[in-house]
This record gives structure tokens, sequence and C-alpha cells, in this order.
């Protein structure tokens, strides 16, 4: 990934933080015919290995676990708040006209050795771990009653554990890019903060908050 020094992210917390939020990752893995990629959900360890440990799984159809050519590195790729920017938002319109529109964005890419994990108790650990994080999530968005796995007859459980593949990805680097208007001067920079705040969007509102940060730690 092009990442110039100013958009650089190098702190493991806070690549850590935004996996952890933005959890439904791509994942692209070199395989017999080229390059496959493939959208799933995946779970950080953080304590398992130096940088982390990625989890997730896809269906045992998929013939990604079967393909993927472990000896390269798969690489997963978290995207967190996005969007565009328009010139039109900054002080410098005005005194120079010498803008263009442009898009901010924070992502992180994770690489590492994927390998296919067919254990029915680790499938099962994983898919409860799954299940608590997000219906958790949506209980406290929505006050509703979260789903339990156990909430299934047992048998159905089994047949569908057996139709899916663990994935596991020990993380061997990472890079963070955080696009969010660092190369603009101040007077810009605070306008586009003032724009996004200004869209009803929670993304957009996001998006605001890491060009705030941002701003506030290229202050003098």
């Amino acid at each position: 990934m092009y990442v110039p020094a100013h958009f650089r992210e190098d702190r493991l917390p806070v690549l850590h933080d935004l996996i952890r939020t933005h959890g439904f990752a791509t994942l692209v893995a070199l395989g017999a015919e080229g390059l496959v990629a493939n959208h799933i959900p995946l779970e950080l360890d953080a304590g398992n290995g130096p940088l982390g440990t990625l989890r997730g799984h896809i269906a045992r159809a998929n013939p990604l676990w079967k393909t993927f050519r472990p000896e390269v590195e798969a690489l997963a790729i978290f995207h967190g708040p996005h969007g565009y920017i328009s010139p039109s938002v900054y002080a410098t319109k005005q005194e120079t006209g010498k803008v263009v529109p442009t898009w901010n964005y924070a992502v992180v890419h994770a690489y590492g050795p994927l390998r296919a994990i067919e254990d029915a108790a680790w499938l099962r650990r994983l898919v409860e771990h799954l299940t608590r994080r997000y219906e958790g999530e949506r209980s406290d968005a929505r006050g509703a009653v979260p789903w339990q796995v156990s909430d299934a007859p047992e048998p159905y459980i089994e047949q569908m554990l057996k139709a899916i593949v663990g994935l596991e990805l020990p993380i061997a680097r990472l890079e963070g890019k955080w696009k969010v208007s660092q190369n603009r001067p101040p007077q810009d920079r605070v306008r586009v903060i003032a724009d996004l705040r200004g869209d009803d969007d929670p993304s957009q509102q996001a998006l605001a908050a890491l060009v705030a940060e941002a701003d506030k730690k290229l202050a003098p």
C-alpha cells in the first residue's frame, strides 16, 4: 500500500481498535487461478502473537480453503470511516482557488500466513464468540433479546458447523493509513471538520473525529 509519511499510522492500539470496530474485512489470498477476494467478518485476538491473530470462517463449499497458497501471505483489509471531501469547503478556495476534491479514509492492512481449520470444537468456540459479540451490540442498540447458539436445536447446530471451515491468520505485518487532511493547512482542516460534523451520517461523524484528532496532533 502506498503510504506517505504524513498519512502513516503505526500505533498498535489504534490499528487494533479500527480492526475491532470495522471487523467486516476483505480477505485476499493467492489461489490456484490467481488472487481471490472474500468478504467476511474477522475477529481479532490481540493477545495471540506480537501483532495479534485474526479468525473467521467461510462456507465449506468455498474453494478458498483448499486452493490458497499457504507459502504466500494473505491480506486482510479493514476499512474505517471514509468520505468525499469537496474543495468548496476549504478556506483555500477563497484565498487562491488552487484546490481539488479528495477522499479521506482510514484503513488497516493485515498480512500473514493463512491456515484452514476443520476442528468442530474450534469452530464452535468461534461461532459462539462471534454471536455473543454481534448479538450483544445489537441488543445494546435496540434493547432486543440476544440470540444464542444454544437457542437452536443441537443437531441443527452440528449440521451447520459441518458446513463451514475456519480460517486463522497470525498477523505478521500491519500497515495503517489515516488520510484525514493532514496535508491541508489548519484553516482547511477546521472547515473539513465542521462540514463533516454537519452531516447526520454516523460514518461522517466518525470521519470528522479522525480529522479533528489529526488536527490536534498537528497543532503547534
